[in-house]
């Protein structure tokens, strides 16, 4: 085993050193330590990559002395290497692009704190990745969470509070359904690793055994991983709590915390339960028709936002219905073009939010469209950003978000009758909705300003925070035209995954 294959570990022992770490310092340096740490999970997660690419199956990585099914284990495939790619790069991205303004939102005194939660919450979004066993999820989901409202509620005014604890609560109700999921499963199992239990499982399945309640527990860490990805109809706690958070909180949030959560329920599909088992018993068809309403309704909502901040928050809500929309078909082209879609919308979303506030700043901290007239003009970089990432959700070619949809409706034609039109009208109805928003926002930040209102001086933008967002916008496009390689590894690792 060489040094590449132990970098999986190494980066979740990083992330948790440097939570330790970063109470220690002062400010100043606790960002740099967040900087470096991100940056160094970044590349590790490329070597590993690399390495998982040139392997036949995934590998499993013993954490202590005790073996399986006793010892506790994370497994390193295809799927799980470029899920980590693709969320330490987001991240790294968006702390450079972010911490530019985060002496607006967070205190000095509060500084460390808040390195410490994007540590803690890259190492569990990392746990969730690489994990083998339910009780681990369990516990770095819980950590996620605190970490999550950290982010958050560093920003005390109102809005952040009264959205902090609508967040909570919906949290901690998903986080009971989840643990009673996971209890009533080591019940009637007696095991928490993965592989074990799949076997058990199947087991059971084919003498007929348990069958009722393997339903119940799916349909449980289903309800409770749902609620906490702002899966429709659970997302009600979803846009205020993206709209009033911190900018790098947002993007964090909602372009890689909510995916980890989605990642987790598609391991828990495939690796635990069996992906047939779950096809019979029609859970898929929920998911389906969530994620359908979820694109229309967030796409609805959105168009109906004055504020720029919510009216992106809510397309959050329609891209979400993308990917369980993808997952719900049960077939793994579908499943595929629902792995792809996390990958480009943890992008895109980052983007949007960062991007966003750098439009508000530069139009006297104004949020709603009559104000954000000329923004781009203001500050044309992060207006060539956010115009990009708007094409992007769109599903303008040469965008990630134009193979999503492709992929989608490639998908959607394996099927026959309603299901295939379903998924076409969804894509199509989706898609124009979409357009009235994105496009009529893009539209707005060119408009000749009002003459009655005074902006601020043009504030020069650090070269580093330009470059950023440059480089989130040059993801996106390569997403576009060079997708054919990510696919594939995404085709070969869900093969691998279970």
């Amino acid at each position: 085993m060489s040094i590449v294959h132990n970098f999986p570990f190494f980066s979740i022992l990083l992330c948790m050193s440097a939570g330790i770490l970063t109470s220690m310092l002062n400010h100043r340096a606790a960002k740099w330590v967040t900087f470096f740490v991100s940056g160094a999970v970044l590349v590790m997660s490329i070597f590993t990559l690399n390495l998982t690419t040139s392997l036949e199956n995934s590998y499993s990585f013993m954490m202590g002395h005790f073996p399986a099914p006793w010892g506790n284990e994370i497994r390193i495939g295809r799927l799980e290497a470029l899920a980590a790619t693709g969320f330490s790069a987001v991240l790294f991205l968006s702390v450079i692009a972010g911490f530019y303004h985060s002496p607006t939102f967070v205190s000095e005194q509060k500084t460390n704190l808040y390195c410490i939660m994007i540590d803690l919450a890259l190492a569990a979004v990392l746990v969730l990745i690489y994990t083998n066993d339910l009780f681990t999820v369990y516990v770095f989901i819980e950590i996620m969470t605190i970490a999550s409202c950290a982010l958050v509620l560093v920003r005390q005014n109102g809005h952040t509070l009264v959205a902090i604890t609508r967040y909570m609560i919906m949290h901690l109700f998903g986080s009971g359904l989840l643990l009673l999921g996971i209890s009533m499963l080591y019940g009637i199992t007696g095991h928490l690793l993965m592989e074990p239990l799949h076997d058990t499982i199947q087991g059971l399945v084919e003498k007929g055994q348990y069958t009722d309640p393997l339903v119940v527990v799916i349909a449980l860490i289903t309800a409770g991983l749902g609620i906490k990805s702002a899966m429709f109809p659970f997302h009600g706690w979803a846009p205020d709590t993206y709209a009033f958070a911190p900018p790098v909180s947002s993007a964090l949030l909602s372009g890689i915390i909510g995916k980890s959560y989605i990642f987790i329920l598609i391991k828990f599909y495939y690796r635990v339960i069996g992906i047939d088992f779950i096809i019979s018993q029609d859970m898929t068809f929920y998911l389906f028709y969530c994620g359908i309403a979820g694109m229309m309704v967030g796409s609805i909502f959105a168009i109906f936002q004055r504020d720029i901040r919510r009216m992106v928050a809510y397309s959050s809500v329609a891209q979400i219905g993308y990917i369980y929309m993808g997952i719900g078909m049960g077939t793994a082209a579908g499943v595929e073009a629902a792995v792809f879609q996390m990958l480009v919308h943890s992008v895109v979303k980052s983007l949007l939010f960062l991007s966003t506030h750098e439009l508000v700043n530069v139009s006297g901290d104004r949020k709603r469209f009559h104000f954000l007239h000329g923004a781009g003009y203001r500050n044309v970089p992060a207006g060539i950003a956010f115009t990009f990432a708007s094409l992007s959700m769109v599903g303008i070619p040469f965008t990630g978000g134009f193979i999503v949809k492709l992929n989608l409706a490639i998908a959607g034609m394996n099927f026959v009758g309603t299901m295939r039109a379903l998924v076409l009208i969804a894509l199509a109805v989706s898609t124009l909705l979409n357009a009235v928003y994105f496009l009529h926002t893009v539209v707005s930040i060119y408009r000749k300003p009002p003459a009655d209102i005074v902006y601020p001086e043009k504030e020069k933008m650090p070269r580093y925070v330009a470059a950023a967002l440059g480089v989130s916008a040059l993801l996106i496009f390569l997403l576009g035209v060079v997708s054919e390689p990510v696919m594939k590894i995404i085709e070969k690792g869900l093969q691998t995954f279970a």
